[in-house]
């Protein structure tokens, strides 16, 4: 008697879309604890092409900006709670996706870059603010972080600020991702387009730095580097400048050059040199790189004595524009103006990992007529342990080039990591 026919058995041909979201849905929550809205059904068809990011938006309703969060995850969270931009901690449900779901209505926030470094929670924030971001379009707002010196430097392959923990972080990540392409892979040539392996070209050793943390190093570049999967998922799609209503958002500052060459342009290049599109042989566009760069400028942020005329010269040339609101220089009192209040400077110093500071975000309302700090209620300012930001302004000498903490305590020999080279 012949055998009866084997069930009808769907081949792998017929389900690659079906196939490549699950390996992502099942790496996001492996490494976040979170899961994105997926496109349903799944496309089998390539991605859109990028666009270039938000550049000018209209005052909202409300406005909120958070400084710098540094690797930080529950100080982050403190900040977003503290804005009103996610649930309160009392919630009864507390998982990770519950944390990125948005509370706060039209609010337009503003995240002002540094997300990366000094702390051990970098990619769990990368996407817990990207789910938040997903989450507050749904709701009818907006939560928007900008790129910082961080981000440039991690995707020049400069971790110099990196910690142990960032690190072991990354190669967590790698593991999941490279279980994520083996089930991609199972589909072979019906997946359009193929899986790329991001660890191609990148050094499996880095002399210098002790080998306990090569897979750490080797994972974060893999990551990083232009067109890496994170760099390409998070960071290429952010603005480096943004313009909203009467508040101009950069993370160290704007200089007449900058508005001459166009902020919409920075932004556009920037973007393609993190999506492996643009740059000088790799490198980051000039207006990222350098003293007086739009991520490194800190003449506007740094004491008190502010060069108030060549803001005004700066924002003058900048339709509409009434105030500056920056991060990347740590504010030892706090969330504060100067220059009659042109020069709004909010990086508090929030991360345990550069100053531990006292949660506390900028509010804008009534189409900017109304500007007000939020800070820690004293009933909760009990549970942050407030350091002498100033002694870890010497130890933190980005300005200098000196290296006294992250690598720095990584590397065996007395000089600094740089730029670690990738082959094509």
């Amino acid at each position: 008697m012949a055998a009866a026919p084997s069930p009808s058995v769907p081949a792998c041909g017929d389900l690659p879309a079906a196939v490549s979201a699950f390996a992502d849905a099942f790496v996001d929550f492996a490494v976040s604890g979170i899961f994105f809205p997926a496109t349903s059904p799944p496309s089998p068809s390539p991605p859109p092409p990028p666009t270039t990011p938000t550049t000018f938006l209209p005052s909202p309703s409300r406005l909120v900006a958070i400084g710098d969060l540094h690797g930080d995850l529950p100080k982050s969270l403190s900040a977003l709670r503290l804005a009103g931009l996610v649930p309160p901690s009392s919630s009864p449900d507390s998982s990770p996706s519950a944390s990125a779901s948005w509370a706060a209505g039209p609010t337009l926030a503003v995240q002002l870059g540094d997300i990366l470094d000094r702390g051990g929670d970098e990619l769990r924030l990368l996407y817990l603010l990207r789910r938040l971001a997903l989450s507050a379009e749904a709701r009818g707002g907006a939560f928007l972080p900008i790129l910082g010196n961080h981000e440039v430097m991690n995707v020049s392959g400069d971790f110099r600020f990196a910690t142990p923990q960032g690190l072991q972080e990354f190669s967590a990540w790698a593991g999941w991702y490279r279980a994520g392409l083996a089930i991609k892979r199972r589909c072979g040539e019906h997946l359009d387009p193929q899986p790329r392996n991001p660890f191609l070209g990148v050094p499996k050793s880095f002399p210098g730095v002790k080998p306990e943390f090569w897979d750490g190093m080797r994972s974060r570049l893999a990551a990083l580097r232009p067109d890496g999967p994170i760099a390409r998922r998070f960071l290429a799609d952010l603005p480096t400048v943004l313009v909203v209503g009467d508040s101009v958002f950069v993370h160290g500052g704007l200089l007449e050059a900058n508005v001459e060459y166009g902020l919409e342009r920075i932004n556009a290049e920037v973007s393609e040199w993190i999506r492996g599109e643009g740059g000088d042989n790799g490198r980051a566009p000039e207006y990222v790189r350098g003293r007086d760069a739009v991520v490194w400028l800190r003449r506007f942020s740094d004491g008190f004595n502010c060069d108030c005329k060549r803001l005004e010269g700066v924002l003058g040339m900048i339709p509409g524009a009434r105030r500056m609101v920056m991060g990347h220089t740590i504010q030892t009192v706090g969330i504060n103006a100067v220059c009659s209040a042109q020069a709004v400077r909010v990086d508090v110093g929030l991360s345990r990992g550069c100053g531990n500071g006292l949660p506390e975000v900028l509010e804008i309302n009534a189409g900017g007529a109304e500007v007000r700090v939020i800070t820690t209620p004293p009933s909760e300012a009990w549970m942050y342990r407030k350091q002498e930001v100033e002694k870890v302004a010497a130890t933190v000498t980005e300005k200098t080039g000196e290296v006294k903490d992250g690598l720095a305590l990584l590397v065996r020999e007395s000089h600094g990591l740089k730029e670690v080279g990738v082959k094509a």
